[in-house]
C-alpha cells in the first residue's frame, strides 16, 4: 500500500521550503569550494541541505528508499522513493546568481508521481503532480498551446556543452524559434510549466537533474523526454528536451535529429 499523495505532497512542501534556510544562510557569503570526481563543485551548503532533506524525510516515511546527489543511495529504489538535488546548479550558487534550484522527485517504481522545483532566492515553489495539475507557490499553472517552433520561445541549456560535444547541433539551435536564450540548471524547465517559455533543450544531466523535472512538466501539461523521444528513467543519457505541447516537442526532435 503507497503513501496517499497528499500526504508526500505536503510533506515535499514543507520540507523544501525549510530547507531553503540552509543554502540561503551561505548565499553571497565567502564559502569553501571543493571539487568531486568529475570536477563539479561542492560546498557545506550543498551537503548541509541534503542532509536536512534526507532526515526529514527520513523521519516521515522511514520505509521510502532515497536517492540524493551527494549521499547516494539509502533503501531500495523499487518502491517508492525520492530523488534529491539539494543545490541544482552549484556554480550559479557560488557566483551570487540567486537561479540555482533544489528539486524532489516522488517516484513509485522508477515512474514519478510528484515533481519540485523550489527557488530558495526567489521564494518560488513549482510543485506537479501528473493527473492533477501544477501550481506556483500554491496557484495553478499550466504550459503555454504553442505547437510551431518558430513561434516558440526556447532556451538552450549547457550551450558550451552542446557546442563542444556537436558543433552544428549547436548551429541548428542557436536559429530555433522566434526568441532563444542560453541558460543552465531547473529553472528553464520551470518556466516551460509555468507558460513562461515554450521549451528547453538541455544535457548532462543526472537521474536527480532530471527526473524531479518529469512529474512537473507533465502534471502542467507539457512533455519531457530524451533527444530520442523517450521517457526519461533512472538509466537514461541526461540529454533532455521539454516542451509545451506534443507538436513543438516533435517538431525539436526533429531538430535534434538532423
Amino acid at each position: 500500500m503507497t503513501t496517499p499523495i497528499a500526504e508526500v505532497r505536503a510533506a515535499a512542501e514543507r520540507i523544501a521550503v525549510a530547507a531553503s534556510v540552509i543554502p540561503m544562510a551561505h548565499f553571497r557569503a565567502p564559502l569553501d569550494i571543493a571539487a568531486k570526481a568529475d570536477d563539479s563543485p561542492v560546498t557545506v551548503a550543498d551537503q548541509k541541505t541534503e542532509a536536512f532533506i534526507r532526515d526529514a524525510l527520513a523521519d516521515s516515511f522511514p520505509d521510502h528508499g532515497i536517492f540524493g546527489e551527494e549521499y547516494g543511495i539509502s533503501g531500495s529504489l523499487e518502491g517508492e522513493t525520492w530523488i534529491i538535488d539539494p543545490i541544482d546548479g552549484t556554480r550559479s550558487f557560488i557566483t551570487g546568481s540567486p537561479l540555482f534550484g533544489m528539486l524532489m522527485g516522488y517516484l513509485i517504481g522508477g515512474t514519478p508521481q510528484l515533481g519540485l522545483v523550489r527557488m530558495p532566492a526567489i521564494d518560488e515553489t513549482y510543485v506537479g503532480l501528473p493527473g492533477v495539475g501544477a501550481t506556483l507557490n500554491g496557484e495553478p499553472i499550466r504550459c503555454r498551446a504553442t505547437t510551431a517552433l518558430d513561434e516558440a520561445l526556447v532556451y538552450v541549456n549547457e550551450a558550451e556543452r552542446i557546442q563542444a560535444m556537436d558543433p552544428a547541433l549547436f548551429a541548428r539551435l542557436c536559429t530555433v524559434g522566434h526568441t532563444r536564450r542560453m541558460a543552465y540548471d531547473c529553472y528553464p524547465h520551470a518556466l516551460v510549466a509555468s507558460g513562461q517559455i515554450d521549451a528547453v533543450v538541455d544535457c548532462g544531466l543526472e537521474p536527480y537533474d532530471y527526473l524531479p523535472l518529469v512529474g512537473l512538466i507533465e502534471a502542467a501539461g507539457g512533455v519531457i523526454t530524451d533527444w530520442d523521444g523517450k521517457a526519461l528513467t533512472l538509466e537514461s543519457d541526461g540529454c533532455v528536451v521539454s516542451a509545451a505541447t506534443p507538436e513543438l516537442h516533435r517538431e525539436l526532435l526533429a531538430v535534434l535529429k538532423a
